[in-house]
């Protein structure tokens, strides 16, 4: 590891590469809009898609998908899954973009709407 500002040491290859690929699971808005609710609290895939407005199916796939990153965890209850989001660190990142970007765009000079074409 190379040495960065004020002496922080920069990640590992491994370690970018795994936040790289954890974001890329993130830059979906639909899944965005499902880490969010599971931020906010657990819930059912049923709950979930009511909330988020995707089909039951297309909410079960995200829903597969984050879980095999590990982005979440679910429980069986009965008969149905709950999900949760356990790490505390990826519900203040979830939390914090999506509350700055929503806080910026009551503003009238919103940059939110820049970032759409820049490819961030």
């Amino acid at each position: 590891m190379a040495a960065g500002v004020d002496g922080v040491e920069d990640p590992s290859a491994e370690v970018l590469a795994e936040a790289a690929a954890a974001f890329g699971l993130l830059a979906s808005s639909a899944r965005l809009h499902i880490m969010w609710a599971l931020a906010q609290g657990e819930s059912d895939v049923t709950h979930l898609a009511d909330r988020v407005g995707g089909a039951l199916p297309a909410v079960s796939q995200h829903l597969t998908k984050l879980r095999l990153a590990g982005l979440v965890r679910a429980r069986r209850e009965g008969r149905r899954q709950v999900y949760f989001v356990d790490d505390p660190d990826i519900v203040t990142v979830v939390r914090l973009m999506v509350g700055q970007l929503a806080a910026r765009a009551g503003e009238a000079s919103a940059p939110v709407a820049r970032l759409r074409g820049t490819g961030a």
